[in-house]
């Protein structure tokens, strides 16, 4: 097991594509077929479930040995965005959220609108979005869903008009990312979450699928397409997937202990605590390889691992980060962060099975491990 270089210019330049594609949860077909064609690229076998979850392969040496389990990394491809709930009589649109996220971080974003007839282009505004003629009252109005709209860019006055460009409740709406790198490497984007997890995970694939080391036992790389909503991996999993660690953010803020300079592994979250074994065995990699880490407890969040082991699949699961500033706004990381992140992935897909007695869902105690208690 080594360390093994990773492309950092490839991963930042695959990030900014990635974040280009709109993929608002149940809007994904595009970046599907996107990572699909990178997966092809770099080499890497893949098959897809029928709404289009990835599900793609890298042998491990241990691939003949009937008792050796698989593991599995996730990331998710769908993004925060929004739906058109109601054609107004002003001619802007109403628009209520996919996922959950803020209307403040709504207000002044620019916007595509996918109705019937094409893309069309608009900005979210409050309803009193003008100082020139509500004066204070622009400062006074309530924040929310309710109090913000889709100004289109057409001439649009009407419920009558807007029907008549072709737009329907129901079109999805997609968030512009505006991202920005800047020279000292912090990169500020929206969908950060988790587009940047997918970008490390497809750098940290492709440094290991260009050098002469192989997994030591097979790892699945899954791209889900829910997890904004809930459903995430909960039907990609499958056979004698024994292990499973989501790259994901962290939450930077206060009171938290995660980080923008290096990676956050997550000891639990909303749905509970992650598997001890996995996760020490996470933070143990860390620790030998010299890969700068935080540890931190998120209250108010669930990842690709609470949507596969509350669809019944009896595995082991851990969490590890790069750091996000405002997550579900406009988020903010750096390229340290995602740096290290690949490492510590290239890592653990060399690294030896956690417990090898997980290959079988039911078996004797033989071979089960212990936690201390003294």
């Amino acid at each position: 097991m080594k360390q093994i270089p990773i492309d950092l210019e490839y991963m930042t330049t695959i990030l900014n594509r990635l974040v280009e594609i709109p993929s608002p949860s149940g809007y994904t077909d595009s970046i599907v077929h996107f990572v699909g064609e990178e997966l092809e690229r770099i080499g890497i076998p893949y098959e897809l479930t029928r709404r289009g979850a990835i599900r793609a392969r890298l042998a491990g040496e241990g691939d003949d040995e009937e008792d050796m389990p698989a593991r599995a990394l996730v990331a998710h491809l769908d993004t925060l965005g929004a739906m058109v709930c109601k054609l107004k009589s002003n001619g802007r649109l109403g628009l209520l959220p996919i996922g959950t996220w803020s209307s403040r971080f709504a207000e002044g974003s620019r916007v595509t609108v996918f109705s019937q007839d094409g893309p069309i282009r608009g900005t979210i505004v409050p309803l009193k979005a003008s100082g020139h003629a509500y004066d204070e009252n622009v400062d006074n109005q309530p924040s929310g869903w309710d109090y913000v709209e889709i100004r289109v860019d057409e001439f649009c006055e009407s419920h009558e008009d807007l029907k008549n460009l072709g737009f329907k409740v129901g079109d999805y709406v997609a968030i512009d990312p505006n991202y920005e790198i800047t020279d000292n490497g912090f990169i500020n984007s929206r969908h950060l979450d988790n587009k940047a997890g997918v970008a490390v995970m497809l750098a940290a694939a492709k440094a290991l699928k260009e050098s002469s080391e192989a997994p030591e036992i097979t790892c699945y790389l899954l791209f889900t397409i829910f997890e904004e909503v809930g459903s995430g991996a909960s039907s990609v999993l499958h056979g004698h997937i024994a292990e499973m660690v989501s790259v994901d953010n962290s939450v930077v803020a206060e009171n938290q202990n995660s980080t923008e300079a290096g990676i956050t592994i997550a000891m639990m979250d909303s749905s509970g605590p992650f598997d001890y074994h996995l996760t020490n065995k996470l933070i143990s990699l860390c620790e030998e390889y010299d890969l700068k880490y935080k540890r931190d407890i998120f209250r108010y969040y669930r990842c690709d691992a609470a949507s596969a082991v509350e669809a019944g699949n009896d595995i082991r699961t851990s969490l590890i980060c790069y750091g996000v500033d405002a997550s579900h706004g406009y988020e903010r990381t750096h390229q340290f962060s995602l740096f290290e992140l690949a490492k510590l992935i290239t890592l653990y897909m060399q690294s030896p099975v956690t417990v090898r007695r997980d290959r079988y869902e039911l078996g004797p105690m033989k071979g089960f491990p212990t936690q201390p208690i003294e």
